[in-house]
């Protein structure tokens, strides 16, 4: 049998499948159109940054969803699922790490060149994300007054985030480990009687332990994320307001005290 004869094509109507019919690269690349006349050089490292950041964002709502499924379904003699859930949650910390550092990459923008095309954005503003939203809800931390002060968001999109308003969160995935591993976890009091248990006795509750880690080191680099976007944003517009009316800063600087997981803060006071 020659060479010829032994190929096999794949993909749409048997075509042949290529790194670029694979990756939709003819769509994706096609998918950076700047606002500005003339065009301004930069508005090009805006669009991209944002839109690599949403890919990034869909990426973690994948692993989270997976890594809270996985918790959700552990059961008291099997471990695999929980030590699934935190590999998962290993890749978030990861991407969220990268996350962090891509703001270097806008920061390469000076403020004079961001303002060629500032204007030109408005009304939309980055808390339009409704993917980074999602992740604030999977991750716990539910607050169904950002849903109604969306504003031009799709229908799906609006399905998107009350679904997550209604699903468990990683939260919730973390309490039925507890449970399955015959922890009280009822109250908020049982959850931090629980967690000092485990705490206190590594050796019998390491997986608990080591989850509990896992999930507070997403709510630390969470946070890291918020603190370098809002310093970004004050180098970049000083005072002003968002593009999209907010306070700009003022509003970013508020959500740098939100914790996902209190309790687990709480506990290093109670050690």
């Amino acid at each position: 049998m020659t060479q010829e004869e032994t190929f096999v094509s794949f993909g749409e109507q048997g075509a042949q499948l290529t790194y670029g019919s694979y990756l939709r690269l003819p769509q994706l690349l096609d998918s950076q159109h700047l606002e500005s006349d003339p065009p301004a050089h930069d508005e090009l490292l805006f669009i991209t940054i944002h839109q690599v950041y949403e890919l990034w964002f869909k990426q973690l709502l994948h692993e989270a969803g997976a890594a809270r499924d996985a918790m959700m379904s552990a059961t008291g003699a099997s471990s695999d699922r929980v030590w699934w859930a935190q590999h998962l949650l290993n890749r978030v910390h990861v991407i969220e790490r990268v996350l962090v550092h891509q703001v270097d990459v806008l920061e390469t923008m000076t403020p004079q060149d961001f303002l060629e095309f500032r204007q030109r954005l408005a009304p939309a503003s980055g808390f339009q994300s409704v993917q980074f939203r999602e992740l604030e809800f999977l991750s716990g931390a539910k607050d169904a007054s950002y849903v109604e002060r969306f504003r031009g968001i799709t229908a799906q999109e609006q399905q998107h985030l009350d679904a997550r308003l209604a699903e468990p969160s990683l939260w919730d995935g973390f309490v039925h480990v507890l449970g399955a591993r015959g922890l009280a976890a009822g109250t908020d009091d049982e959850i931090r009687d629980s967690m000092r248990t485990a705490a206190h006795n590594r050796s019998a509750y390491a997986e608990v332990w080591a989850l509990s880690e896992a999930l507070l080191q997403h709510d630390e680099l969470a946070a890291s994320w918020r603190a370098r976007h809002v310093v970004m944003v004050e180098r970049m517009i000083g005072a002003k307001s968002g593009t999209g009316g907010s306070s700009g800063a003022t509003y970013l600087r508020s959500r740098l005290p939100m914790q996902y997981y209190p309790l687990l803060w709480e506990l290093r006071s109670a050690l």
